[in-house]
């Protein structure tokens, strides 16, 4: 799983600019202000200078060991990195939060109750259970891992815990002390024994920590699904995790907050704290929600981070996304037991209440989006897409476009094997789908090689099978009723979807119609729906647009096939 975090801003410090700008650049030259390390950092750029060109500035310029992944500017992601700044609208003065994928490893340095030291060097997508079994294979004493326990500030560390959680940065070094389970009680805590970080705060301190404990002994827990049709039956996974998950939180195990993403995400724990079992996504806590936890300012117009999307709306069309993933059969079922096309973890909307969330005014009855965990090897990002089977990625290009997916990228397709050692794409993350503009659609896979052959004949039969009248349908049944704008979206995707493989587009083909070249370049989906939208009369009816849509759509993709 990709490892990412957001730097909040805390403070205007030091604004001084010492970087020396030619005078024909004057006219060109703005100051900015990036969000990163708890403050403001100031640095001079040319409106004239690429996304990607600036996140390589501020990447050599504080020569952190981190992928500058995404930069947001009042409340919309630059994440196009070939357009220019002024393409975006960044001006003199404006504030770029920053989001950084953290560098792959992380150095740990052990020390033992018998006076031993060592160093580690471990992924930061692992947690705390493995570097257990790491202290085991060093040391003969500790070869018993259910005896260790290892502590950060004097609090002991959960095996769940993420290294990615514990420190932030690739240049600092955890401090870890590990001490068997039998010496606790004879032994009195050593303060110096603490795990000590060069690096800034954690997201938790010792007292959150001991009043999350408090809270989850009082059983002050909640975990339930929100199912607004009461003919609708959960499937066997949903109830068993749902069950699991309220489990886990009885007995005590907290929520553990990932660094991960722009929102709050929470991985639910089962009842030992062995592994993972759900995601928690509160729909408070989204992107410039009034929650949010990882400092993003609040939306000045209700938009989300992408156009035609609304905060508060992420949960739902992350459910939205599991729903509309049929099985290859074709059933219609949300919750049926056979996986779907696309493989989207099961999901269903959920009302959790506890004291390990990020809230406000002891607002702690949160309502969001819970997922399946799925057990994976890291996100497509961290290797080469031409490794990929083609199957599996026009599976997610399926998908995307029916969606009108406005943020898929590497970093949210997650990479597994089955049993037979062949690789498995999961697909995560839908927040940002069925938008109500194809303004803002972006697929990563449309640049891998996979996408430019054609799709299989299985494929395209169930490509030919969908309806997006059913699906509008079976979404209301299940307690969306699509707004026109979003409606509309679907409607049109799918139906560009199947007219393009009629024609025997590939992928690439379908993709690059919906995505625009440039920023301020209009896609072909765009133009079409925009002549459709100059062809008919005000109050025309939505029958007659899409029919409009339709006769548009087949003259320009028969230009395209000649």
């Amino acid at each position: 799983m990709s490892s990412a975090g957001i730097v909040a801003i805390r403070n205007r410090e030091d604004f001084r600019v010492v970087s020396p700008v030619l005078s024909s650049e004057l006219d060109d030259s703005i100051h900015i202000y990036v969000a990163m390390s708890g403050s403001l950092v100031p640095m001079r750029v040319l409106k004239s200078e690429s996304v990607e060109s600036v996140k390589l500035k501020i990447k050599s310029s504080k020569g952190f060991g981190a992928k500058v992944e995404r930069l947001i500017c009042k409340g919309r992601e630059l994440a196009r990195g070939y357009s220019l700044l002024r393409d975006y609208g960044i001006e003199n003065g404006n504030v770029l939060h920053l989001v950084i994928r953290l560098a792959e490893l992380q150095v740990i340095s052990v020390k033992t109750s018998c006076g031993e030291e060592f160093t580690l060097l471990v992924k930061r997508k692992r947690n705390v259970a493995y570097v257990k079994r790491r202290i085991a294979k060093k040391n003969k004493k500790f070869a018993n891992v259910d005896e260790q326990q290892v502590f950060f500030n004097g609090e002991q560390l959960d095996d769940q815990r993420f290294i990615n959680d514990i420190s932030k940065h690739n240049e600092a070094v955890i401090h870890l002390f590990v001490r068997r389970s039998a010496e606790i009680r004879t032994t009195p805590r050593d303060k110096n024994f603490e795990l000590s970080i060069a690096a800034p705060q954690l997201h938790e301190t010792k007292n959150f920590d001991k009043e999350v404990r408090q809270k989850t002994a009082e059983r002050d827990v909640l975990l339930e699904p929100i199912v607004i049709n009461p003919k609708v039956e959960l499937s066997s996974a949903i109830q068993d995790m749902i069950k699991s998950t309220a489990e886990g939180l009885d007995s005590g195990k907290c929520p553990v907050k990932s660094s991960e993403g722009t929102g709050g995400t929470y991985f639910m724990q089962n009842s030992t704290g062995s592994k993972y079992l759900s995601v928690f996504k509160p729909i408070d806590e989204e992107p410039m929600a009034m929650n949010n936890p990882q400092g993003l300012p609040l939306s000045e117009n209700g938009e989300g981070l992408k156009k035609g999307t609304s905060v508060g709306e992420g949960a739902v069309r992350e459910v939205a996304a599991y729903v509309l993933d049929h099985p290859k059969s074709g059933l219609r079922s949300l919750f049926g037991e056979k996986n779907g096309f696309a493989g989207v973890p099961p999901t269903v909307m959920a009302k959790c209440r506890h004291m390990g969330f990020n809230h406000r005014e002891n607002v702690i009855k949160k309502i969001g989006s819970l997922q399946m965990f799925m057990d994976n090897n890291g996100s497509c990002e961290d290797m080469g897409p031409s490794s990929f089977p083609v199957e599996e990625v026009h599976k997610i290009s399926v998908l995307d476009i029916r969606m009108a997916n406005a943020d898929r990228h590497a970093g949210n397709i997650l990479l597994t094997k089955d049993e037979e050692g062949k690789t498995i794409l999961i697909p995560i993350d839908h927040g940002y789908c069925l938008p109500k503009s194809f303004e803002d659609c972006t697929f990563d896979w449309l640049y891998w090689p996979q996408t430019r052959k054609p799709y299989s004949p299985d494929t395209v039969e169930y490509i030919k099978s969908l309806d997006a009248e059913e699906d509008i349908a079976l979404l209301k049944f299940h307690g969306w009723d699509l707004p026109v704008e979003y409606a509309r979206t679907l409607r049109i995707s799918t139906m560009l979807l199947k007219k393009g493989v009629e024609r025997g587009l590939t992928p690439f083909d379908i993709g690059s119609i919906m995505c625009r070249e440039t920023l301020n370049k209009e896609s072909i989906i765009e133009e079409i729906v925009q002549e459709a939208e100059d062809s008919v009369l005000p109050f025309t009816s939505e029958a007659t647009f899409l029919e409009s849509v339709s006769q548009i759509m087949d003259r320009r993709l028969d230009e395209m096939t000649k």
